[in-house]
């Protein structure tokens, strides 16, 4: 077709191992044409995010590459790295995963949008570089772009970092956008601007976009056509509708299934995998065991009008207090024996801020904490040390928490062999644990780097248990996992709580997991709860009007209903160059 902008066909990716010849992308074959919005979906390791770097080029050295792209009408694996180099940023832009990574910690964010521009375009003056950059941030709704552009990219939000890696994706006009997982780890109301954002630059463009995401809400929201992947190949193809409604493949069903519904209560008989598993729990514990009113139920965890205040200081040589940030400014809340509390809201509000000022079991700059009754503020460094087998954590982040260098069976061991368990006890509990979490007892042996991402998260969860703890605090604790493997942590964790009588403090700004694993929410800005209650009653009638703007925001992954709902109004004007009329900026 003339209108084709890339074109993929048989494409196979190799890479040499110590264990033989890994295939990450076999016999792939897809078109995008102008205008048009594909979506790549599948598991972590299902080949997605290598078949986008094969079509940018970036592929290592060791790559072993068969089939042909074309780009435009060029064979992308006949070009040299310099021809490579004028297409990219140019013709073909990329939207990395991690921004931070993406973007250079030691230029301004203004210098390096204004790099892309120069390099394709080195007829325009520095100044007039710099002018771009500035109206691009604007384009993107960055605040006091013309400041922002001379600040460093740690001195942005992950939302800015994103939104600034877009404007440098936007600023040659490319034909085609590729997008790599662009809201992982976003809040939502972050995520939906951003996905707004980049359907907006699509629109006004005219250019073509594929998105690389395991986010099946928002691939509802966003694709025209969607590209199913599973073990390096494609499953199947078609327009969104199709996929989501009349999926021929039980895989793309099982993908759909495991997406836990915030649009749907349990009491609506949800569909998702994660759903029906935590309704099961629920109607065995309600079987076996009468329900106890939660006023009955004893306190685990009771927090008193918290605050944490961080002073802002200026000055190289000597340090001067400017300003303080009120990151937490008096909260209260408690949790009861066998309960799930959430903390949700947008990055900054205060929730890991809470989190540590619990973890550390000391005295708080101001308020009260209370677990088990027992004032953290009062203790002894030996009741400290006791009573850090009460209260354990579990991370978002479960490589980065695990020791590498150690098999899970000694991972497990360290926090009994603190409190001083014997051998034999420590033998039986381990095997137990890997038991109670869904792993096998010769699973012990092994090192963190031979279990995948869900198996690593459960080995947290088995650590944090180890010493019959009465409240686990879990840290985004199914971010980074792909909707089948959250799943199943989620129904592990809804099991334990029941089984085992264990409460959960539940940190997330997933409000579609939280619905279906919490008994209560509570709604973090700016370092205040602006409204706690129980899940369902925040979910069909939320008070406040944060709140209602938190769920508004959170992608459903039904077509028809992504269609329907609100969409944020950009200016669109500022994607072509021209600021505002009253001058303001874009909020």
């Amino acid at each position: 077709m003339s209108d084709t902008i890339l074109s993929v066909r048989d494409l196979t990716v190799t890479f040499p191992s110590e264990h033989g010849t890994v295939r990450a992308v076999q016999n792939l074959s897809y078109e995008v044409h102008k205008g048009e919005a594909l979506a790549i979906v599948g598991e972590s390791g299902s080949g997605k995010s290598v078949s986008s770097l094969a079509v940018m080029g970036l592929l290592p050295a060791t790559a072993s590459i068969s089939g042909e792209i074309e780009l435009m009408g060029r064979k992308i694996f006949t070009l040299d790295d310099k021809q490579l180099s004028e297409l990219r940023g140019n013709t073909i832009s990329m939207v990395f995963q991690d921004p931070l990574s993406a973007l250079t910690p030691v230029y301004r964010v203004g210098d390096q949008i204004a790099e892309v521009v120069r390099i394709h375009h080195p007829e325009r003056s520095a100044a007039a570089a710099q002018a771009r950059a500035v109206e691009l941030l604007e384009a993107v709704g960055i605040p006091e772009p013309g400041r922002r552009a001379k600040q460093y990219p740690h001195e942005f939000s992950g939302g800015m970092r994103q939104r600034a890696m877009i404007a440098m994706a936007i600023a040659n006009e490319p034909e085609l956008i590729i997008a790599d997982e662009p809201t992982t780890a976003l809040d939502v109301t972050i995520q939906a601007q951003v996905m707004e954002l980049l359907k907006s630059a699509q629109e006004l463009l005219g250019a073509a976009t594929v998105l690389i995401t395991h986010d099946m809400g928002v691939v509802a929201g966003f694709a025209d056509r969607v590209l199913v992947m599973k073990d390096s190949r494609m499953v199947e193809t078609g327009e969104v509708d199709e996929i989501f409604y009349r999926p021929r493949e039980k895989y793309t069903r099982d993908l759909l299934s495991a997406v836990p519904r915030v649009d749907l209560a349990e009491s609506e008989g949800t569909a998702s995998v994660a759903g029906a598993a935590l309704r099961r729990v629920a109607e065995a514990v309600e079987a076996t065991e009468p329900a106890i009113p939660r006023e009955e139920r004893p306190a685990v965890l009771e927090v008193e009008d918290l605050h944490r205040v961080y002073p802002i200081t200026k000055g190289a040589l000597v340090r001067r207090k400017v300003g303080e940030q009120r990151a937490v400014d008096g909260i209260s809340f408690d949790i009861r024996e066998g309960e799930c509390v959430a903390l949700v809201g947008e990055s900054g509000c205060g929730k890991t801020t809470t989190l540590m000022e619990i973890m550390q079991l000391r005295t708080p700059q101001q308020g009260v904490i209370r677990i088990g009754g027992k004032e953290t503020g009062s203790l002894t460094r030996k009741e400290r040390q006791a009573l850090r087998s009460d209260v354990t954590i579990v991370f978002q982040d479960p490589m980065a928490a695990l020791d590498p260098r150690m098999p899970i069976g000694d991972i497990i061991r360290e926090p009994m062999r603190v409190q001083g368990y014997s051998a034999e006890r420590m033998a039986e509990r381990v095997e137990w644990l890997l038991k109670t979490v869904g792993l096998l007892p010769e699973h012990a042996a092994r090192y963190p780097t031979e279990f995948s991402g869900g198996q690593r998260q459960r080995v947290g969860v088995a650590r944090a248990l180890a010493c019959d703890p009465k409240l686990i605090v879990l840290d985004e604790p199914t971010s980074a996992l792909d909707v089948t493997v959250q799943a199943g942590v989620l129904a592990m964790l809804a099991d334990l709580k029941t089984r085992l009588g264990v409460s959960f403090l539940f940190v997330s700004h997933d409000l579609s997991v939280v619905r279906h694993i919490s008994d209560r929410i509570a709604v973090m800005r700016q370092g205040r709860i602006v409204e706690i209650g129980a899940t369902e009653d925040v979910f069909s009638d939320p008070q406040h009007e944060y709140s209602k703007e938190l769920l508004a925001a959170v992608p459903i992954p039904d077509p028809v209903i992504a269609r329907s709902r609100r969409r944020m109004v950009l200016d669109r004007a500022a994607f072509e160059g021209a600021a505002p009329e009253d001058g303001s900026t874009a909020a």
